[in-house]
């Protein structure tokens, strides 16, 4: 009985230190230092005529989403269809003919859409998919490729749209860590803040 009446005191202690006060005080810590982050990193849009947020919710910094308007720059392919209750990738070898052909007839579309002649390379990140499906980000050069079609399609100065990719180009952290990359959400929302548009799509 004393073994017995121990082990249960050991087990309410941990249980109510472990289960209720640690996940407590790291909830509270995080809401208190990084409240942006431990929301999700929720996005909200621009409204330019009161140079405000409208408080309309359009997504998450780290959850990426379908663009297919000619208007905005266009994300990682997704093989979830960027469903965050469905995250997964293509599990097939890179010598699969199946993959092959996929990147293929993407590398065709990104051409076609982009204005390239059919022998123009391609950046990876705009033909296959990440093991996620859901990233929401992509290179610098997938972006830079993308610049000519979306100021046509806009109307705007393409030295102009250059300029907001590169202020939207996200360094490696501390200069060595990762890669530089571009948030595709948030350079739609700056193109958007920019331009009058006032839907992402």
């Amino acid at each position: 009985m004393r073994n017995l009446r121990t082990s249960l005191l050991i087990l309410g202690v941990f249980s109510l230190l472990l289960g209720i006060i640690y996940p407590l005080a790291v909830t509270g810590i995080a809401q208190l230092l990084f409240p942006f982050r431990a929301n999700g990193s929720l996005v909200h849009s621009f409204d330019n005529r009161h140079s405000t947020l409208d408080n309309s919710l359009v997504g998450s910094q780290l959850i990426g989403q379908q663009f297919s308007s000619p208007l905005y720059f266009h994300g990682r392919p997704s093989e979830c269809g960027y469903d965050a209750t469905h995250s997964t990738g293509l599990n097939l070898g890179p010598s699969n003919p199946q993959l092959l052909a996929r990147v293929r007839a993407r590398m065709d579309s990104v051409r076609t859409d982009e204005g390239l002649p059919g022998d123009a390379p391609v950046p990876a990140d705009l033909v296959l998919a990440s093991g996620s499906g859901l990233d929401p980000d992509i290179s610098p050069q997938s972006a830079l490729l993308q610049i000519g079609r979306v100021a046509r399609t806009r109307n705007l100065n393409p030295a102009m749209v250059r300029s907001l990719v590169l202020h939207n180009t996200d360094r490696p952290f501390l200069g060595m860590f990762g890669e530089p990359r571009v948030n595709v959400l948030k350079l739609n929302l700056a193109l958007d803040s920019i331009s009058g548009a006032t839907n992402v799509q």
